[in-house]
C-alpha cells in the first residue's frame, strides 16, 4: 500500500449510489470528517488497485444481492468495479464486483472483508469499519499488471 499510481481525480458516487450532496439528510447522516475519511479511502482503493470501488450506504430492498447488482451495473465500467453495498438497518453487507475485479478479489477475500466490518459495526463504528474493509479488498486485490513500483 505504499505505492500510488497516477490516476485522475474522479468522484466515486454515481447518481444511483450517493446521495445529492445538496440533500440536507446527506450531511446529518456523517459528518464532514467522516465523508472525507470515507472518500479517501475510495479514492486510495482505486487508485492503488486500478479497479473502481463505490460504495452505497442505505436500504436495500427485500432482495438485497439484486439491488447490489443492479446497482452495481449502473455504477460506468462493471467489470472493473467493486460495489459495496452497506444496509446498517437490515444488518447487510453486499460486495459486487465484476468480472475483472472478481478475478483479483475471490469470494474468501470479500468475506474476510466482511467479517472485518461487521466486528468494527457491532462495536458502533460504520465508517471505520467501511475504511477498513477497503483497505482490506484493496490490499487482496493488489496493484494492477504492468505497473511498475518505483
Amino acid at each position: 500500500m505504499t505505492r500510488v499510481l497516477h490516476a485522475e481525480p474522479h468522484d466515486t458516487g454515481t447518481r444511483d449510489t450517493a446521495p445529492n450532496r445538496a440533500d440536507e439528510a446527506y450531511d446529518t447522516v456523517f459528518s464532514y470528517r467522516e465523508l472525507a475519511r470515507l472518500d479517501e479511502a475510495l479514492t486510495m482503493s482505486s487508485r492503488e488497485t486500478g479497479l473502481r470501488f463505490t460504495l452505497y450506504i442505505g436500504d436495500l430492498g427485500s432482495q438485497t444481492r439484486l439491488r447490489a447488482e443492479e446497482l452495481h451495473a449502473r455504477g460506468g465500467d462493471p467489470a472493473d468495479s467493486v460495489l459495496l453495498a452497506v444496509s446498517p438497518g437490515q444488518r447487510v453487507i453486499e460486495v459486487v464486483t465484476g468480472p475483472s475485479a472478481a478475478r483479483r478479489l475471490p469470494d474468501r477475500a470479500c468475506a474476510l472483508a466482511v467479517l472485518s466490518m461487521t466486528n468494527s459495526f457491532s462495536s458502533g463504528d460504520l465508517v471505520g469499519g467501511i475504511v477498513n474493509g477497503l483497505r482490506q479488498l484493496s490490499d487482496q486485490a493488489g496493484h494492477p499488471r504492468g505497473a511498475h513500483t518505483h
